[in-house]
């Protein structure tokens, strides 16, 4: 019987402590989300006023750095694009196309590494057997569409080609192209390559869309090793009845990126 209740006593004390554990964790946590609560009322967007994880302790190191921007393409950013009634709004409320060009500007005047990740569908991918819902509707609509890798027929101004005001800063002779990626991350392009080959391990990621490609390119290159600070305003996503892209996206680089800084800051880093 005495050892029945000790080991009861014990049972009870480690209870007691995954509970104070657990109990201190929830405080903690509810006490964060009930501060931010006012501010996530006003803009759902706008960072919490009292973080519960760390602050970041990213500097910036122009010898090492690169701006990356992943899809920076008409049918991403122009209302001519074919995504415009889906994304629009975000773009504009973000002012992502201007603050792309801002950041396009800022990294070419600080003389780093830049680098475009771009996305292109040809005939024979509209031949594959199985997609997501996303990849469905961008074969839908033709999105991102040319008529083969090797021919540049219809490109101009078309759908796929870069926005008008970025050409000057990626058609420069500097700015890397990389290969086309495929789905959302760079893991079905060379942009990891071009990078490690350019000496880079730090990455300042802008472009479209932010919970799709944009996301998918700060997860692997995470993964990779590479060091991300993610621009909140240099990019923007769908506002679906699924859900809105570009919240879910903010929540993810606030839990995973290096950094998460505003086109303002990154340009008084770069002018610094």
């Amino acid at each position: 019987m005495t050892m029945c209740n000790g080991h009861n006593h014990d049972h009870d004390t480690k209870l007691t402590r995954r509970q104070a554990l657990t109990g201190t964790a929830a405080l903690a946590t509810a006490g964060t989300l009930a501060a931010s609560s006012a501010t996530a009322q006003d803009n759902p967007y706008a960072p919490p006023s009292e973080p519960f994880l760390p602050p970041s302790d990213m500097k910036l190191d122009l010898s090492r750095a690169a701006l990356v921007v992943t899809d920076p393409q008409v049918d991403f950013l122009s209302p001519d694009g074919v995504v415009w009634g889906a994304v629009g709004e975000s773009v504009t409320r973000n002012n992502t196309v201007d603050n792309i060009e801002r950041l396009f500007k800022a990294a070419k005047k600080a003389d780093i590494t830049v680098a475009v990740s771009p996305h292109y569908y040809y005939p024979t991918d509209h031949g594959w057997r199985f997609e997501g819902a996303l990849e469905k509707l961008m074969h839908n609509v033709g999105m991102f569409d040319r008529p083969g890798p090797l021919s540049l027929e219809g490109f101009e101004g078309s759908g796929a080609d870069y926005m008008p005001q970025y050409k000057q800063y990626i058609h420069d002779g500097k700015t890397i192209q990389c290969s086309p990626h495929k789905v959302y991350g760079p893991e079905t392009n060379d942009l990891a390559l071009q990078l490690r080959k350019a000496g880079v391990d730090q990455v300042i990621l802008a472009g479209m869309s932010a919970n799709l490609c944009t996301e998918s390119h700060m997860r692997e290159l995470l993964e990779q090793g590479f060091e991300v600070a993610v621009v909140s305003d240099g990019t923007a996503a769908a506002m679906l009845p699924e859900g809105d892209g570009y919240l879910a996206a903010l929540i993810n680089f606030r839990y995973m990126a290096n950094a998460l800084w505003t086109t303002n800051e990154v340009v008084a880093m770069l002018d610094g």
